[in-house]
């Protein structure tokens, strides 16, 4: 089982790239392992590390101005090839949700699938959500999954977004695909003996 994820409220951490690549999200040479550990180290290894392993002071992530448990990042977010590594390097990194107003279908549906939320905004409240973390880095973001609802918290700005059902049970239970099989093993039983 997994973090029940119900209501997350928390500062952000502001990438406004567009187009942010897999590869650019954990690089092919870090793909050997097959278990999720150690991602999190390795998630945009090239825009945060030099070549040497020194972090580079310009990269948001090194900045102790930001943090949080939110990535906002640009639209078209998750593009290029369908590693699960990209996902579980984010998650790894202490990121449980990720905002954007796209993303690619195949790196929604191994974010949701690996406990992480991608929330689809708007391009204004993605730019308002922009906006108001340059200005103030202490910014809270709210995400209600239950209402689903993300809000800038202390403003008027608030917007509902998509999800589909069985995935928010999932999130909301702390559930993979095995867990709810086993959550409603009772009722496959009765289907097994009704047939």
């Amino acid at each position: 089982m997994r973090n029940k994820f119900t209501t997350l409220i928390s500062r952000a951490v502001p990438l406004p790239i567009e187009n942010i690549d897999t590869d650019q999200i954990i690089p092919a040479r870090f793909l050997k392992a097959t278990t999720r550990e150690g991602f999190g180290e390795n998630l945009f290894r090239d825009w945060r590390y030099e070549k040497d392993g020194t972090p580079k002071a310009e990269f948001v992530m090194n900045s102790p101005t930001y943090k949080g448990e939110i990535l906002i990042a640009g639209k078209n977010f998750g593009c290029g090839s369908s590693r699960e590594h990209a996902a579980w390097a984010i998650e790894g990194a202490g990121f449980r949700a990720v905002v954007s107003s796209f993303f690619a279908d195949i790196f929604r549906n191994n974010a949701l699938n690996n406990g992480l939320l991608p929330v689809t905004v708007s391009e204004q409240m993605l730019a308002s959500i922009f906006e108001a973390v340059n200005a103030d880095p202490t910014t809270e973001i709210k995400i209600d999954l239950e209402a689903q609802t993300i809000e800038i918290v202390g403003t008027d700005k608030k917007e509902s977004f998509d999800i589909a059902p069985y995935k928010k049970q999932c999130l909301m239970n702390g559930y993979d695909d095995v867990d709810y099989l086993v959550s409603i093993r009772h009722e496959i039983e009765e289907f097994e003996k009704n047939r």
